[in-house]
């Protein structure tokens, strides 16, 4: 078990299957050649209400288009704000503070995520084109007046597989 796997959290099965299906989309966003992020957002039913892979492709393309602010913003275009307060975003690492902040303006009630900030910039290192904030998602739902569920880190081992050998020189 990585240190940042939580044994406490108990991930329920409806959970792992769409966790498990952002780390096949962030496979899918590394085979495209981009940086290996997704993020799904489902209702409270178990239907997806929008997916998105990293579209961000530093350092010439837009930095804003991370897979969890894309998703959390065709959510909101997709659904209102009640249907958004029971929904989950699902995402292969934890959302930076950009993503966070998406996520609480659109309303989404809850996040779930695999690898940990920390041990995502253990696999990155100073990767120019991942320049981490050390800001966890708790921290800046803290900040707001209306609450966002969290789960995480889990089934971290699982999600740094998109990320394995991806940052280093060459990859």
């Amino acid at each position: 078990m990585t240190p940042s796997q939580n044994p406490g959290v108990a991930l329920a099965a409806a959970d792992a299957v769409q966790l498990r299906a952002t780390f096949v989309l962030a496979l899918e966003a590394r085979r495209q050649g981009r940086h290996p992020f997704a993020a799904r957002v489902v209702g409270a039913d178990g239907n997806p209400l929008a997916e998105a892979i990293n579209a961000s492709m530093p350092p010439a393309g837009d930095p804003t288009c991370h897979a969890e602010r894309l998703a959390a913003a065709a959510a909101a275009r997709a659904a209102g704000p009640a249907e958004l307060a029971q929904a989950t975003l699902y995402t292969n690492a934890e959302p930076c503070a950009m993503c966070a902040g998406a996520i609480y303006w659109c309303g989404i009630g809850r996040v779930v995520y695999g690898l940990a900030e920390t041990d995502l910039l253990t696999l990155t290192g100073n990767h120019p084109e991942n320049p981490t904030l050390s800001l966890p998602c708790r921290t800046v739902f803290a900040a707001g007046q209306r609450a966002t569920a969290v789960v995480g880190p889990c089934l971290a081992d699982e999600a740094a597989l998109a990320h394995r050998g991806f940052w280093e020189a060459g990859a």
